[in-house]
């Protein structure tokens, strides 16, 4: 393995996720307090909390955690469930599926260890590019024209971090029907899935749709519970189910007890916490949209599908990084630049699943006016 590049958005989240007040960059929805997870357990599960023990757990996941992961899905058993945090199924799973040499196509922009590590490894990337002039699309013929006979891997992520764009059901189908083609692997980053703003947008999991699709999905985005680190890879393919778990050996090993737990009680009551979550980032997204329309000299946006963030362009500075740099130095305001993604420096990254949000925006928007008054 080559030597992998920091990961720049995480090195400037560790920076100023802790100090900066005011947060306008998260790509979570508001978390729950433990205690509000604990409220909603049913007498079964609230035993098996009192009674924890603090000892190793199953490599795989608790049992009732991957019957609950396994029940979102149509199609898919427990067997087919693996248990670990988002970011080392990321990791493990590349390492599983990829080698030296290897084609991988990857939507871009967008997380960059859905990349980042595809290269580290030494494969040849081609990156699946948005068009901000169609609303952020990913155009299914520019994805044709990238995906080759040798392709090994086609990475996607539906709802996207970070233009919140959803494919259609039509487009959806036709991105499967391409990797198929190419008996290539599907990797989709799942992590917003049921954070569409309309029903009719929510895709079926990748890994209900083709056998050799694995889908990455967790409680952190959607959830607002990503202080529990629970994530999961689910995959039809055993082979790689397999292959996965050989190098986790070599890294966590198992989960944390009380994250289990506290995990299948929030899938028990999947429905409610989803619900809550939607109905504040459907309204957000209207603020989101309404201010930037009060600031239209100053931002552009092409309004997100689905998800919690959104990718407006900056129209009157030609440096987002340090336009971010003085916004959190002069008002505490955490905002996150484009170049974290290799992405130029013409957008910025706002996150609106929290419930704070009108405080902040608030708060941004005196700062831009009075930067911004004789431009207005």
């Amino acid at each position: 393995m080559r030597k992998i590049k920091p990961f720049a958005i995480e090195r400037y989240f560790s920076r100023y996720e802790f100090s900066a007040r005011y947060l306008l960059s998260c790509s979570d929805c508001e978390p729950y307090a433990m205690a509000d997870i604990l409220e909603m357990a049913d007498p079964e599960i609230r035993k098996l909390w009192d009674n924890l023990s603090l000892s190793y757990t199953e490599t795989t996941g608790h049992p009732l955690l991957r019957d609950a992961i396994a029940a979102t899905y149509d199609g898919i058993g427990p067997e087919d469930v693996l248990v670990m945090a988002p970011e080392e199924a990321i990791f493990l799973a590349m390492h599983a599926l990829l080698s030296p040499g290897d084609h991988v196509v990857c939507t871009f922009p967008g997380y960059q260890s859905l990349y980042e590590i595809a290269r580290s490894i030494g494969c040849e990337l081609s990156f699946w590019k948005a068009d901000e002039a169609w609303g952020w699309e990913f155009c299914v013929q520019d994805l044709a024209e990238l995906v080759r006979k040798d392709t090994r891997l086609v990475i996607a992520n539906f709802p996207h971090n970070p233009t919140g764009f959803v494919p259609s059901q039509k487009q959806y189908s036709e991105i499967i029907d391409l990797t198929k083609a190419a008996n290539a692997y599907l990797f989709s980053d799942e992590m917003y899935r049921c954070l569409e703003f309309e029903s009719r947008q929510t895709l079926p999991a990748a890994c209900t749709r083709y056998e050799n699709a694995v889908s990455l999905s967790g409680l952190s985005k959607a959830y607002g519970l990503p202080g529990l680190r629970t994530g999961w890879l689910a995959t039809r393919n055993q082979d790689v189910r397999d292959r996965v778990s050989r190098l986790r050996d070599y890294t966590t090993i198992c989960g944390s007890a009380p994250g289990e737990i506290l995990s299948i009680i929030a899938l028990h009551s999947r429905d409610r916490i989803l619900g809550d979550q939607l109905s504040r980032v459907r309204k957000n997204a209207g603020l989101v949209a309404s201010f930037v329309s009060g600031f239209d000299q100053f931002l552009q946006l092409s309004p997100a599908m689905g998800g919690s963030i959104c990718f407006p362009r900056v129209l009157s500075h030609t440096d987002t990084t340090r336009f971010c740099k003085d916004l959190v130095e002069e008002t505490g305001i955490m905002l996150v630049p484009s170049s974290l993604f290799d992405y130029g420096d013409r957008h910025v990254r706002i996150g609106f699943g929290r419930e704070d949000l009108p405080q902040v925006l608030d708060r941004f928007g005196a700062y831009l006016a009075d930067r911004y008054r004789d431009n207005r």
